[in-house]
């Protein structure tokens, strides 16, 4: 089966550079309608040709782009939106997602650190203050370079690209802190190639999954 990349942007062009599999192709190298799984790194623009592709060859969409429209709308194919790929970062967030409540009457403190080119929403973080009840105004960013070596502990050589998630949970005589790093970008193709065969080994119906369902699943 082919994988098709869309995008302009840093992830699609790491992903067809980088991506293990055998048919990796941008998506306007397609050439025929056979049944491909199509990968979304891009802005948006194409979604409405890729959903078409998609129903018309029964081809499944793996959605990358926080936010995106196809989360709010009723669909007749088989897609997965992966608001984060880093699969062990992703079984972690599950973890926290089926035991935040538990938490909920303690001073809570999340805060995030990306590269400084980022302005996207922060989904994991987002995610991760949804799962303690938290606003997402509750959520400190980070993206200054200086303030992300000395308060967060990112290495000069990573600043550019990396994700630094911190939670601190206390009370009056306690304090537990949970911490996720990635730096650099290994984690994101390795991460949508176990999805690829995740979707390869399963007979998904035409519908929205999250990855979140995959793992609950153990297919990841």
């Amino acid at each position: 089966m082919n994988v098709f990349v869309v995008g302009n942007g840093k992830l699609a062009n790491e992903l067809l550079s980088q991506l293990q599999f055998n048919q990796v192709k941008a998506w306007h190298e397609r050439a025929n309608n056979n049944p491909a799984i199509i990968v979304h790194a891009g802005s948006g623009r194409e979604l409405e040709e890729i959903m078409t592709y998609c129903r018309n060859t029964n081809s499944v969409l793996v959605e990358l782009s926080t936010g995106s429209q196809i989360e709010e709308i009723a669909i007749d194919f088989s897609a997965v939106v992966c608001p984060n790929i880093n699969i062990l970062m992703l079984k972690f967030m599950h973890m926290i997602s089926n035991h935040g409540q538990q938490f909920q009457q303690y001073n809570i403190q999340l805060s995030e650190s990306h590269q400084s080119e980022k302005t996207s929403v922060p989904g994991t973080a987002v995610y991760l203050a949804n799962a303690f009840d938290l606003s997402v105004e509750d959520i400190h960013s980070i993206r200054d370079p200086e303030q992300q070596q000395h308060l967060c502990g990112v290495p000069s050589e990573h600043l550019s690209r990396h994700a630094v998630h911190q939670i601190t949970i206390q009370d009056s005589s306690c304090s537990i802190s949970l911490e996720s790093r990635v730096y650099g970008d290994s984690p994101y193709a390795s991460g949508v190639l176990k999805v690829i065969h995740a979707i390869e080994n399963h007979q998904l119906e035409q519908r929205l999954y999250t990855i979140h369902e995959l793992i609950e699943k153990e297919w990841l």
